[in-house]
This record gives C-alpha cells, structure tokens and sequence, in this order.
C-alpha cells in the first residue's frame, strides 16, 4: 500500500475532523455502488477505506509518524513485530500471521464505511450472474412489405420458429429485439436477446426517401402532347393519373398520401411521379414525317425557348 497521507491527499497535521470529512469525500465517489463491476475503483476504494483506518487510530497513526510501521500497518522488522504482538498492539492490516484486526488479508471495507455512514450505507456485494450473448438473424423483405408492415416468420439457432411483426415503414438495417431469444447464460443468468435486422429487396419501379415514394413513369408522345389519363400503380392499389397536355419529360407528379406513414406520427407521405417520354423502339415513318413538318415551321422558336438560357 502507498503512504496513507498522499492516498487520502492529506498532511500529518490535518485533524481528526478534516480527515474524516475527507474520508467521506473519496468513499462516496469511490463506493462499489457508484460504481458497479468497476475492479479498479473498487480497489482505490479499499485502499482508500485502509489508509484511514490507519491515519484515524490515534495509536497507529503515531507508529506510523515514528517510523515504527509501514503504510500498509506492518512491523518494521520481524522482531520488532513479535514485540508489539506480544504487548498486545494488532495490525489493522492483517498483513501478517498472529496479527489481530481486520485489513489486508482479512479486511472489510463495508463494515468502516457502514460504520461512519450508518447500516444503509452498507456496501453491498451482489453476485453477478452475466447474461447470455445477443444473437443477430438476417431477413430479407419485400419493398411494400418494409413500408406497410408484415408477419415474417424466423428459424432460431435453438429451434424455435416465431412470427414477428415488422414494423410499419421499418429501415433498412434496422433491428427487431426479441427479448430472451438469445444465447443461454452459462452462469444461470438471463438469456441474451434475438436481434432481427431487416434487409429490404429493391423494387422494380419504387424507391423510398424518407417517407414519400418515387417512381418513374413512363409516357407516350402523343400522352405528352395532347394529355390523357394513365394508370399507375401505388403500394396498396392503382389509380388513375392525369396527364395535363404538353407535359415535358422529367415533371413531376405528387400523389398526396400515398407515400410511407410517418412511425411516429402515422403521417403518410406523398407517391412522386416522375414523367419519361418514351419514343419507340423502332423507326416510325409516319411519325417522323409529323415532326419533320413541324419541326419546319416551329424549330427556330422552339430551340430559342428551351435553351436560350444557355447561350
């Protein structure tokens, strides 16, 4: 053990009443209860508790001043041991065979902290049975079963099949804790827990951001130009959109409430439709012959309008 004066961070000369006021201090901040499954606090505390017990016996604390013992309450000197045991003067240590007292080998902090803050102060020393070990399982779900939710069910390492609930709009790598479905405890604790973690397949035409879904949506020329309706699938059902005329590629559609709902709110987001105007995979004659004519007429216009900002 260290000198007791600069464990406790006190003078030879520091009173019985400060020495204990400082005792108080350090043993509050260093109790095992403040500070659960903390070995070397735990130590610090002892020690602390020891330098005390030390510095607060009038007698000891004179030895130690003398030079007579070490800081740890042993003799100095093994004859010099034999003739204070003799005289009937333990060591508060028990660092020694034939020594009365109760530190070192045999000391008991609970006991000089329960005596200077009262029986419900008493250290308590809780025997830790650890828990058994998380185990993670993977699951692959379906784009519109992440957001509307779904039952899914999962084989655990012990045999058990159980049906769970994906939550409502749930995340990509975001994890589902089944409480106990871990690994066993070898020391007879509780069981660890099962950790789901949600894998999301893409979608063939949705994707998610935030809570509004996105999609592209493919049109015709003559839909662009002259307006029409087109029917467009949502997560729950299909519906009829209307495509104002002379819509250009890339305009955005919303489709309020027909996104994600909100896992807290419930609020649902909105569908965004994104327009592409497809021409066809092959030459059209007559197609080409009705641009052309227009194009005659209207190009010079037309060009100076959608990318003279670019001039």
């Amino acid at each position: 053990m260290r000198d007791p004066y600069k464990v406790l961070g006190v003078s030879k000369d520091t009173s019985a009443a400060d020495l204990k006021k400082t005792y108080r201090k350090l043993a509050m901040k260093l109790h095992p209860d403040q500070n659960p499954d903390d070995e070397k606090v735990a130590d610090k505390f002892k020690e602390v508790s020891a330098a005390y017990a030390l510095l607060s016996d009038k007698n000891m604390k004179a030895r130690f001043d003398r030079g007579e013992i070490n800081p740890d309450g042993s003799e100095k000197g093994f004859a010099g041991y034999h003739q204070h045991a003799g005289a009937g003067v333990g060591n508060p240590f028990g660092g020694m065979g034939g020594a009365r007292g109760g530190f070192g080998a045999g000391f008991d902090a609970e006991d000089l902290f329960s005596s200077l803050f009262g029986n419900k102060a008493k250290m308590r020393q809780p025997k830790t049975r650890r828990k058994g070990a998380d185990k993670t399982y993977n699951i692959s779900i379906h784009f519109v079963d992440a957001v509307l939710g779904s039952k899914k069910q999962v084989k655990l390492e012990n045999g058990k099949t159980l049906s769970i609930n994906t939550p409502v709009n749930v995340k990509e790598g975001q994890q589902i804790r089944l409480k106990r479905q871990g690994v066993a405890s070898i020391g007879g604790g509780a069981s660890g827990d099962a950790l789901i973690e949600v894998h999301i397949k893409n979608h063939g035409f949705f994707t998610l951001k935030g809570n509004d879904i996105h999609m592209d949506l493919p049109i015709t020329l003559d839909e662009a130009v002259l307006g029409g309706k087109v029917t467009v699938p949502t997560i729950s059902s299909k519906i009829a959109l209307k495509v104002p005329e002379n819509s250009s590629s890339g305009k955005i559609m919303r489709l309020k409430g027909k996104g994600a709902a909100d896992p807290k709110t419930k609020k649902k987001g909105d569908q965004l439709v994104k327009l592409m105007i497809m021409l066809p995979s092959s030459p059209d004659s007559e197609l080409e012959k009705s641009v052309e004519k227009w194009s005659t007429k209207q190009k010079k216009d037309y060009l100076k309008n959608i990318r003279g900002h670019l001039e």
